[in-house]
């Protein structure tokens, strides 16, 4: 009896553990991550995905935006395509990955976020230059001339002018502004010197959608500012052809001839509104640089939670 119970007491654990391998599937296939199993975070991965798009972006956004493009125009556009290499090996191993039969998404991650990356900064980069850092490099590339009388001088011979500073006297004429409507109201006032009638008006205030398009009625710039007396060179080419049209008007509507047109931002103090330029340029660069580090943790964070629902870190 003692021996039968022995046996019995031995066969027990045996048989309970060919019944629990009885009842797991043999099909199912041994996974890493199972539930219920807790991994550690790659934090390897977690930081390249939120410091490597970070510096991609700024680089990129830097080089885009300030003085690189304004010199090398062709060469900033060929860096954003070769930053698109890292979309591409990116990709690359996270295909490599998935072939050797493991976990890709971070690689896949890192592929998109690289992506939006490039994208991002080549697109906001260029408005910031186009907007802010382009016109502040041209005017600076200009030449400045002091005291110049609208009454002796004529256009052709300043035609490299940035910044004028005109002789005492000198103002705007508002009886003779005119506005040309595109969309936008183009508002064009001669630069005279007191009250003479000028043989060829060269030098012209412009503004836009500060005016009415009739006579008398000029609200460009620092029109009200008695010591306003400089103007700022217009460098936009898109709008210079409609304020030459604005111009072509005021020839036919007050009989007044203008040779050779240049136009101005009227003003007390071009070196500040030209600083206030570069300024900007810096200060959006700042913003842009700052709000993509938040805005590429903030997807970090979701992909850490996401793939440690999926079982996925």
């Amino acid at each position: 009896l003692k021996l039968f119970v022995r046996a019995q007491t031995q066969t027990l654990p045996a048989m309970q553990q060919y019944a629990a391998m009885g009842s797991m599937d043999p099909r199912a296939p041994a996974s890493m991550f199972t539930p219920g199993k807790r991994r550690r975070i790659n934090l390897v991965a977690v930081c390249m995905n939120i410091f490597v798009p970070w510096f991609v972006f700024s680089g990129l956004y830097a080089a885009v935006s300030f003085s690189f493009h304004y010199q090398h125009p062709l060469a900033v556009w060929l860096l954003v395509f070769a930053s698109l290499l890292l979309v591409i090996g990116a990709s690359a191993l996270a295909i490599q990955t998935r072939q050797r039969e493991r976990d890709p998404m971070w690689y896949t991650f890192a592929a998109v976020a690289l992506l939006v990356a490039v994208v991002l900064a080549a697109v906001f980069g260029d408005m910031n230059f186009w907007y802010n850092m382009q016109p502040f490099y041209d005017i600076e590339n200009l030449n400045t001339y002091p005291s110049v009388n609208p009454a002796r001088e004529k256009g052709q011979q300043l035609m490299d002018a940035g910044r004028v500073y005109f002789a005492d006297g000198a103002g705007l004429d508002v009886r003779k502004a005119m506005g040309f409507k595109n969309l936008d109201l183009y508002c064009v006032a001669p630069i005279v010197h007191g009250q003479d009638q000028l043989a060829s008006y060269d030098f012209w205030a412009v503004g836009i959608n500060c005016c009415s398009g009739v006579s008398s009625d000029f609200r460009c710039g620092e029109f009200n500012n008695p010591h306003a007396r400089s103007g700022l060179r217009l460098m936009r080419d898109d709008q210079r052809p409609f304020f030459r049209l604005a111009v072509q008007q005021a020839e036919a509507a007050y009989n007044i001839k203008a040779t050779h047109p240049i136009f101005f931002y009227w003003m007390q103090d071009p070196v500040a509104e030209m600083n206030s330029y570069r300024d900007d340029g810096f200060k959006y660069y700042l913003l842009g640089i700052f709000t993509h580090f938040a805005f590429n943790l903030f997807c970090v964070i979701c992909a850490v939670v996401g793939f440690s629902k999926i079982g996925r870190y």
